[in-house]
């Protein structure tokens, strides 16, 4: 059973992950985004839609599953590889995708939100609790690989991305809007209606043209999650430092209770 929901209509793809509770980025749900986009495009989709869950868009990369790998190394670069891939299967993608977010989007959510072309995210309901999204990384023990940094800063400006990433940073909706972060807030039932929209206007464009102008604006998103960019072997050796595991067990007991 895949972990991802399709619908198609109009030549719109809603593709939406569909892992309980919190969309946790395992090898299974990569795998299937990455199959659902591939097959999206070779069905025709003019544009796709990711959505993800209510609240949460996606928690990130699921923690607990990478530390049952423990010591084995080449289980673990399959498990980051298949997330790679899923974020490069979305950066590369020839026909627009727009994120709608209706949660927050931590880490691996917000790489895959970043590698869209337009991000709409939800107002949350409770003012007191806004939504968040952002590259939190540090804040658990990870280095944030050079070319995730730069998806960042195409969007919010070298200096800003300097700022967010090295703290790990979780930005409130509203502030992420004013910085660039995400394109637009709206309420949370609207979010899957206004990516669609914003996208259907984009598709009324000449489509061999924007493509191609899409292409060369998106040159170097796309360079930026190349393999050399990213390092998976320099990567996993600092996830197994054991200050980075210290702080990814750490961050588990919190979430366990």
């Amino acid at each position: 059973m895949s972990l991802v929901e399709t619908h198609s209509a109009d030549g719109i793809v809603d593709i939406r992950l569909a892992r309980a509770p919190v969309n946790a980025l395992n090898p299974a749900l990569c795998n299937d985004l990455t199959s659902a986009i591939a097959a999206a495009v070779d069905g025709g989709a003019q544009g796709i839609v990711l959505g993800g869950g209510e609240k949460v868009f996606s928690a990130g990369l699921d923690v607990p599953h990478l530390l049952s790998l423990g010591d084995d190394r080449e289980a673990l670069m399959s498990a980051w590889q298949s997330f790679f891939n899923a974020a490069r299967a979305v950066a590369e993608c020839p026909v627009p995708v727009v994120a709608a977010i209706g949660g927050h989007a931590p880490a691996g959510g917000c790489v895959l939100a970043l590698c869209c072309d337009y991000r709409v995210m939800a107002r949350s309901e409770d003012p007191a609790k806004p939504f968040r999204i952002g590259l939190n990384e540090t804040q658990v023990g990870l280095v944030v690989p050079l070319g995730i940094l730069r998806l960042m800063q195409r969007v919010v400006g070298t200096y800003r991305a300097e700022r967010l990433v090295v703290a790990g940073d979780m930005v409130e909706a509203e502030r992420a809007e004013r910085i660039g972060l995400v394109d637009e807030l709206v309420a949370f039932d609207q979010v899957n209606a206004r990516a669609r929209e914003w996208l259907a206007q984009l598709l009324k464009l000449p489509q061999p043209v924007m493509r191609q102008t899409r292409a060369i604006a998106r040159a170097d998103l796309v360079a930026a999650m190349q393999p050399e960019q990213i390092q998976l072997p320099k990567f996993i050796e600092a996830w197994s430092d054991p200050a980075t595991q210290s702080a990814l067990h750490a961050l588990v007991a919190r979430l366990r209770k």
